[in-house]
């Protein structure tokens, strides 16, 4: 089997991130992980914080906490929602510590060697006001391009072009909002990332069956021109710059966050005694296929600007394979805010509904295509209908009644007919469809064949009613309740990459068969793992007999609770739903 190396865009370091962050990145990213796994192949997941810039400086100061313990605490936060949602990364973790500095450096080495790297003086933006340079990301004025009143110095977020703070109008402060600024001379360093440009070209040319999104953003930066930008700047929090003469300097975050994802991974192999040599996951690594996932917003810095740093290092630095991009997930048409308290953050979400509710609703409208709009009424309605009315009340119905009628273990009955034949067929045919849109990282779609395979079971106890067939043929009453216990413990493991929690309750139904054993996994120790139903195939989703007669069973409690007309009042209220969608 391959071996696979998935990594998702880093979240920053400056608070708990909002739903929108999480189906934009890490959690189709744990999706596709969890998927391969099943499948048998050997993954690597890799994420970790962003902790550098000046956010996270500013972040501290209005904490009143040293930097260095204000990120840590930071990272314990985001770590623990992130266990909550039941991200199975192999390793998160810190864009701060001591592998991703040594990584850091040794690029800036190599990248000025080969000549990508040079010295110019520039002008930089000071603040009367505030007694300090102002890093690119906190000058704010309006973009040139778009008309953004909110653009920031290094970017505008509305159209995503790469933006000087001099390019700005009527610029601002975005520490103090005052516009007492003036430009003074500072020396830094710049990567001279034009020089690739036609290297970059001829690669993204070879990258087939890119989604449009990913590929039209490398192009549109390309096509524009690739400017040449600093990779340092006037702060006391970051990478050390290793140089004479820029003692008081660091790297700019977008220049050692990328290769976190390399240091993130040394980490994983220092801490991890059994693990591979990170150096075979990404230095010569030919047989790895490498995987990322991230935001639109994030697209330009991982298809031009750390390929360019890895090409122009001269060394054989594994290179995404396939960028999987997303739009935005809105909340009512509208932007998540943070300052505003405006939608839903993945703290606040946990706190009200268990995770595999979201992790379903956002997987099935995962924002590939277009951008997508959360309401609490299309949570509702989802949820509610797909997870508790069409699987979790159809485990529930068959186990309770099968328990009343024939004990609570597998009943015989007769022997399969066409009724039987013809859903086995239809299971088959979904499976395959479900693998390929898996395999094709096609989540929306994936969500929907899951849910084509529950409404099947649904409509098979519908057809056979052995509630009633019980009174005349008990004995094709127990056929039909034993095949739709196969179908319950088909569930387990394609439900696994989707919603895990579930899937575990559901695994743990049914006493442990002989055949039945742990999947391999590169899960970190951390992870619990158990005896789990393994990936089934087009065999067994045919004939729907992997279930023997006599195997024991209990019924949990119910899987999913209904969410009511009053729970999304509250939360409309909570979480700032506009009154006009009432």
């Amino acid at each position: 089997m391959a071996r696979h190396l998935v990594t998702s865009a880093l979240p920053y370091i400056n608070g708990i991130k909002h739903l929108g962050n999480l189906v934009g990145s890490m959690l189709p990213a744990d999706v596709y992980a969890r998927y391969l796994r099943e499948r048998g192949h050997e993954v690597l997941y890799i994420c970790a914080t962003d902790e550098h810039g000046t956010p996270a400086e500013l972040a501290a100061q209005e904490a009143g906490l040293p930097v260095a313990e204000f990120c840590r605490q930071q990272f314990e936060a985001q770590k623990a929602v992130y266990e909550g949602f039941s991200l199975q990364f192999d390793h998160f973790g810190r864009s701060s510590s001591a592998a991703n500095r040594e990584l850091t450096q040794h690029f800036a080495e190599r990248l000025t060697e080969n000549g990508y790297i040079a010295e110019r003086e520039v002008k930089q933006v000071y603040s009367n006001a505030d007694g300090r340079f102002l890093p690119d990301r906190y000058v704010i004025g309006t973009c040139p391009h778009c008309g953004f009143d909110a653009a920031r110095g290094d970017q505008c977020e509305n159209c995503t072009r790469l933006l000087d703070p001099t390019e700005l109008i009527n610029p601002r402060s975005a520490v103090s909002g005052s516009t007492d600024l003036e430009f003074r001379d500072s020396r830094h360093l710049f990567f001279e990332q034009s020089k690739l440009a036609p290297e970059l070209r001829a690669w993204i040319s070879t990258r087939q069956g890119w989604p449009v999104l990913t590929t039209s953003i490398a192009l549109k930066w390309l096509n524009e021109g690739l400017e040449d930008r600093g990779i340092t700047r006037d702060l006391s929090w970051g990478v050390p710059v290793d140089r004479e003469g820029f003692e008081n300097k660091v790297y700019y975050v977008w220049f050692d966050a990328p290769i976190e994802y390399i240091g993130a991974t040394r980490e994983w192999a220092e801490l991890d005694p059994s693990a591979r040599d990170w150096r075979s996951w990404w230095y010569e690594a030919q047989d790895v296929t490498y995987t990322q996932f991230m935001a639109k917003d994030n697209i330009p810095f991982h298809t031009v600007w750390f390929p360019g740093m890895e090409m122009g290092t001269r060394e054989p630095w594994k290179i995404a394979d396939y960028i999987k991009g997303f739009n935005w997930l809105n909340y009512y048409g509208g932007k998540f805010s943070t300052s505003r308290k405006y939608g839903v953050f993945t703290d606040a979400a946990l706190e009200i509904l268990p995770a595999d509710y979201w992790r379903y609703f956002l997987v099935a409208n995962a924002p590939e295509s277009d951008d997508v709009s959360f309401t609490w009424e299309l949570f509702a309605a989802q949820c509610n209908k797909d997870l508790a009315d069409t699987l979790g009340n159809f485990v529930n119905r068959v186990l309770t009644f099968s328990n009343k009628r024939f004990g609570a273990s597998v009943p015989e009955g007769g022997e399969a007919g066409p009724v039987e034949a013809e859903l086995g067929n239809r299971l088959a045919d979904l499976l395959a469809e479900y693998e390929t849109h898996l395999d094709g990282m096609q989540f929306r779609k994936a969500a929907h064949t899951l849910r084509a395979m529950w409404s099947a079971a649904n409509g098979y106890l519908e057809a056979k009613a052995p509630w009633t067939a019980v009174k005349t043929n008990p004995q094709d009453a127990a056929l039909t309740l034993r095949t739709a216990m196969n179908l319950i413990r088909l569930f387990a493991p394609l439900a696994r990459p989707l919603i895990p929690d579930t899937a575990a309750k559901l695994d743990a139904i049914f006493a442990p068969l002989p055949t039945t054993a742990s999947l391999p996994t590169t899960a970190s120790p951390t992870i619990a793992t158990s005896p789990t139903t393994p990936w089934p195939s087009m065999h067994e989703a045919q004939t729907l007999d992997g279930l023997p007669a006599g195997t024991g069973f209990t019924i949990p409690p119910v899987l999913f609770q209904k969410i009511t007309d009053e729970d999304v009042a509250g939360w409309r209220t909570r979480f700032g739903a506009p009154a006009e969608e009432a």
